[in-house]
């Protein structure tokens, strides 16, 4: 005679409640056979059988057990009953004290389904009826499993195998490949460094708010927020230009113009477009250009011409949720831009603590070309710009020129 006892199922679980046993008092059971289901308070087990016998019931369904206690006897001496061709075992009668209204457990194949207690509460936080779902447990016992892929069903979430170590292979595309190399290239050959600072957003969100409308019915265009910063980075590029520079070979190139790369996210990956001459354009003609990029993106219609070149770049990671990142230089420029996701965030104005949107920005360059303070000086310029909106205008305070 084998004893079947109570497992350590965890080490700071010191006693279990016996919900139901899976076979009846007397049955033969194989080796690893499940005889009874074990519940703690944070999940349920199935306890196999230790050798193959007859069983001989120690403890009660319901009772509370030490680990240790003995479940059950099994006798490995007795022989398995020779069953007649074709008839199958006669599952368990589920315990007058857990047994479950009919009305409420009737499986979809018609039977009497039963379920485990962690996958009956399961269904209960997820809010789905035990009769809509399909055990596939022995005699149609709903399992943890069961619950698990019907909640996630009705939340519209696709399916999972619990702990599945599944694995699918795709072959890397083309425009993958490229951008793979391009990245991998732009940090093996720049010295690149990053520095950060932030932007109060309260103007130009008043601006949107004030004439976002009116600019929609006018433009056919709505009034985003890239208009603005790359009209605050071609301001700033003017004053500095050597973030608005190039390397080929042994020289630097400066450009006299700004040619605004705005990285694009499409279904095959990120681009990066080109806004040519954007210094010349005005908010209304850069938030066109953007949106027919955007849309040339997203149908893959974007050419080489409208990629080829760029003097300075945008990425724009805060459309994503983005709170902060260290964009990667776009060779052969030497700088990138990174926005952010606009949040609202305690500052202190004039003594007191208020509460702004405010916009965490980076800007990522090659410290071969641009020195700490060229960077930090043209960041904050930027911040300038944006934070007062009235200086895009004239590309300075127009009192400050009016003066002289």
């Amino acid at each position: 005679m084998t004893e079947l006892k109570v497992p350590s199922v965890a080490e700071s679980i010191t006693e279990v409640t016996l919900s139901r046993f899976l076979v009846k008092d007397g049955d033969y059971v194989e080796l690893d056979q499940p005889i009874c289901e074990l519940e703690t308070d944070k999940a349920s087990q199935e306890i196999p059988a230790n050798v193959a016998g007859v069983v001989k019931f120690v403890a009660k369904e319901g009772d509370d057990l030490k680990v240790g206690a003995v479940i059950c006897n099994i006798d490995e001496k007795a022989t398995p009953p020779n069953l007649p061709e074709g008839e199958e075992k006669i599952q368990p009668p589920i315990n007058k004290k857990t047994e479950i209204k009919k009305e409420q457990t009737q499986a979809p194949f018609g039977g009497l389904g039963a379920v485990t207690p962690i996958a009956k509460k399961i269904l209960e936080e997820g809010a789905v009826k035990i009769t809509e779902v399909k055990g596939s447990g022995a005699g149609g016992k709903i399992t943890k499993d069961d619950a698990l892929k019907a909640v996630r069903a009705k939340a519209g979430l696709p399916a999972r195998e619990a702990f599945g170590r599944g694995e699918r292979r795709e072959k890397m595309s083309r425009l993958r490949k490229t951008i793979a190399e391009r990245l991998v290239y732009s940090k093996n050959s720049t010295a690149m460094l990053t520095t950060f600072n932030e932007v109060d957003m309260t103007a130009i969100n008043k601006i949107r708010e004030k004439y976002g409308d009116t600019f929609k019915k006018k433009n056919e265009v709505s009034l985003g927020m890239m208009s603005f910063f790359a009209k605050a980075v071609c301001n700033a590029l003017e004053k500095f230009p050597a973030v608005n520079s190039s390397i080929e070979e042994n020289e630097i190139i400066y450009h006299d113009y700004a040619d605004i790369s705005i990285a694009v996210s499409t279904p095959k990956g990120l681009v990066v477009p080109v806004i040519r001459n954007a210094e010349s354009l005005s908010l209304v003609d850069i938030e066109k250009k953007v949106k027919e990029l955007a849309i040339k993106g997203r149908d893959g219609l974007l050419t080489m011409e409208d990629m080829t070149g760029g003097t300075f770049t945008i990425s724009n990671g805060g459309v994503f949720g983005s709170l902060m990142s260290t964009p990667i230089i776009n060779p052969p420029q030497t700088a990138i831009l990174g926005m952010h996701k606009v949040q609202d965030r305690p500052v202190v104005i004039d003594g007191n603590i208020v509460a702004r949107p405010m916009m965490y920005v980076a800007l990522s360059y090659d410290h071969r070309i641009i020195d700490g303070k060229e960077s930090v000086s043209f960041l904050v310029a930027v911040k300038d710009f944006l934070e007062n909106p009235h200086k895009l205008l004239l590309g300075a305070d127009p009192v400050e020129l009016l003066l002289g």
